[in-house]
């Protein structure tokens, strides 16, 4: 098997990459923003078979990478996590129960035609849906050890993954992306948070990101929360640098959860890299690695595609 397709299907955007299997490069992708939620109300107003109208979404996607790159996909199997396996996804799965090995060899999967569904994770009160692609394949970075290691995979709804002898045995989920965009949006705090193409390495920016992370440490949330629209009152604190005190603010607040001294695993894209890397360094927090997120969704559907 030389190639396969990486279907990465969330709640409002749709991404499909054809890999090498051997190498794991991604040759070319499609983009869309035809997210699951918005395939499934349209799904609602047919009477196809659920499975069915998703896949002829994903082949649609499928025959315009066969005809720009000139390779046959026909036979090509297409691995989907995240969303595509919830309530509003190609099919709905069954949580898989903690643990869970990193090696991909134990995660719910559910094949259809050429379609391989990896569905989520649960402990006994969380779950996640793609994040336990993303920590299977993560499994080179780790070393095997029983002390316990962790994964912070930034996001919409970060998760905190803790991994021991190469099971992932227990999580926690937070809603800091969330929060961020419902305070900055949403809210009283939208009038004083603003976004101009300020970068963190801008000075006040970086001054205004740390104190925003020492007081997420430190300083009530619903309390300091209210600082954001003091700080453009009294202080005269511009939007632009005060959306850096409030994505500090919530990622501190996240950032709690990571007991002293534990080295981190930085799972995270090109948006979270360096606010995240930041805030451990003004925190004292060990990053152990950082790891691209999505190689680690490629590499943990490849397992799965491996073992499966």
């Amino acid at each position: 098997m030389n190639y396969f397709l990486s279907c990465d299907w969330g709640t409002s955007a749709f991404r499909l990459r054809l890999v090498e299997t051997g190498s794991g490069n991604v040759l070319t992708e499609e983009r869309s923003d035809n997210g699951i939620a918005g395939a499934y109300q349209q799904w609602q107003q047919t009477s196809l078979p659920r499975e069915d109208f998703f896949a002829a979404i994903i082949n649609r996607h499928i025959d315009a990478l066969s005809e720009r790159t000139g390779i046959p996909l026909q036979e090509v199997p297409v691995v989907l996590s995240g969303m595509a396996s919830s309530s509003i996804g190609m099919v709905e799965l069954p949580y898989k129960e903690l643990p869970f090995s990193l090696s991909g060899t134990d995660l719910a999967v559910h094949a259809f035609s050429r379609f391989i569904i990896i569905s989520g994770a649960r402990s006994g009160n969380d779950v996640m849906r793609g994040e336990e692609t993303k920590a299977a394949g993560c499994a080179a970075w780790l070393p095997d050890t029983t002390q316990d290691q962790w994964l912070l995979m930034p996001g919409t709804h970060p998760k905190h993954v803790v991994v021991n002898n190469h099971q992932a045995v227990r999580f926690q989920s937070f809603m800091t992306g969330e929060f961020f965009d419902l305070l900055s949006t949403h809210s009283i705090l939208a009038a004083s948070v603003g976004d101009d193409g300020t970068l963190l390495n801008d000075p006040a920016a970086l001054a205004c990101f740390t104190e925003g992370v020492h007081a997420g440490q430190t300083e009530n949330l619903l309390h300091a929360a209210f600082m954001v629209r003091t700080n453009q009152l009294l202080k005269k604190i511009s939007p632009a640098h005060n959306r850096f005190y409030l994505s500090g603010l919530l990622i501190g607040t996240e950032l709690k959860a990571v007991p002293p001294g534990m080295p981190v695993y930085l799972v995270a894209g090109p948006l979270h890299t360096p606010l995240y890397t930041l805030a451990c360094q003004v925190l004292n927090i060990p990053v152990a690695a950082v790891i691209d997120a999505d190689e680690a969704l490629i590499r943990g559907q490849r397992a799965v595609l491996k073992y499966g």
